[in-house]
């Protein structure tokens, strides 16, 4: 557990600068608002090497918060982090930050994920109520998704009212996660809803952030490519939510078209850019369909030795489900503990269970 999550463990206990800080490090050629996207992207792929070196370095030990607090001070005008948040305010308006690709001007109207440009925070706490290794945890949740799940347990704030949250600026957001970490958080961990069509303002919010913390990215991971190109640079830990096995059950329940290959393209990709909790929620009925096909996937095409699943089995029926329970009637109940035991069996068969440690 320890092993496969060492990055995260050396961040959290402030023995090595959490992503976002060595990205401020790292120089960027040249200022990145006079670049075009395809310019920005191209440059942070040439410098993630070197981005990756400095972290390999602070990995093993030889490259501390010292060091880092030393270099800081003649940090360049231009850096990857600055490239990052400029690359995402361009990814959200016309909106291409997730695969739905609305591309809508979301300053004028308002997006796929039920959101204008603004960012709205639902609420801020200590979670103690996620896994072990998190707890406590500087949970953040922001309103709007992009999926419309038929028994979202949030369903208030990512598609009843996703608006009705405060809104913050990047300034703000950087006072929020300072005051979690100062006050004992383990991480900074982005949620909601799906944090997703809030990654501008909270990529600049790095540029304020003066506190290390690492940075918890817990996502459906239907993210575009673009998006991708952002997070890779300032996510130490990845929470994703892997939902369906197929992509039919995915459009019956959650509306989403191409989640399969989605998912499992940025799951590839997260999974080299830092450490990761898969959590797969199991669903009445939804066995053979969905849970089993996920496991082998993971099983065939992650590094079994560094990613850690979590299978969750506190799925009750709510929102659309509670309210129409005929149209999902399979979803209609709770998980029975024989189905969760077989899901179990299998992932520990394959080598993926996931033992909470604190």
């Amino acid at each position: 557990m320890r092993r496969a999550l060492a990055w995260y463990y050396r961040v959290m206990r402030d023995e090595a600068p959490a992503k976002f800080m060595l990205a401020r490090l790292v120089e960027f050629s040249e200022d990145p608002s006079r670049l075009d996207t395809i310019a920005i992207i191209e440059e942070k792929r040439r410098l993630r090497g070197e981005l990756e070196a400095l972290r390999q370095r602070a990995l093993r030990g030889s490259y501390g918060l010292e060091d880092y607090w030393r270099d800081a001070r003649s940090a360049p005008e231009h850096s990857v982090l600055t490239a990052s948040a400029v690359l995402a305010r361009r990814l959200a308006s016309p909106c291409i930050l997730c695969e739905r690709r609305c591309r809508i001007r979301r300053e004028e109207r308002i997006g796929a994920c039920r959101l204008d440009i603004r960012t709205y925070v639902h609420s801020w706490f200590h979670h103690l109520g996620e896994e072990a290794p998190l707890v406590p945890s500087g949970t953040i949740f922001y309103g709007g998704c992009n999926f419309s799940c038929v028994y979202c347990q949030n369903y208030d704030i990512s598609q009843v009212a996703p608006r009705a949250g405060e809104v913050v600026d990047p300034r703000h957001l950087a006072e929020i996660q300072r005051l979690l970490r100062l006050h004992g958080a383990r991480n900074i961990n982005h949620v909601g809803g799906e944090p997703t069509p809030s990654l501008h303002t909270i990529a600049e919010s790095l540029l304020y952030l003066d506190v290390n913390v690492p940075q918890l990215w817990n996502s459906n991971m239907y993210m575009s490519s673009e998006a991708m190109e952002v997070l890779i640079d300032i996510v130490d830990i990845w929470l994703p939510d892997f939902k369906y096995g197929n992509d039919d059950c995915a459009r019956r329940l959650s509306a989403v078209p191409s989640y399969t290959e989605v998912v499992k393209r940025n799951l590839v990709l997260a999974a080299k850019h830092g450490d990761m909790i898969i959590r797969h929620l199991v669903l009445p009925g939804h066995i053979e369909c969905c849970s089993i096909p996920i496991l082998h996937w993971i099983a065939a095409n992650l590094p079994k030795d560094r990613i850690l699943v979590n299978i969750m089995d506190q799925y009750r029926p709510e929102h659309l489900v509670a309210k129409y329970p005929r149209r999902w009637r399979e979803l209609t109940r709770q998980v029975t503990w024989e189905e969760v035991w077989r899901v179990r069996a299998e992932a520990e068969r394959l080598g993926l269970i996931y033992e909470p440690v604190s």
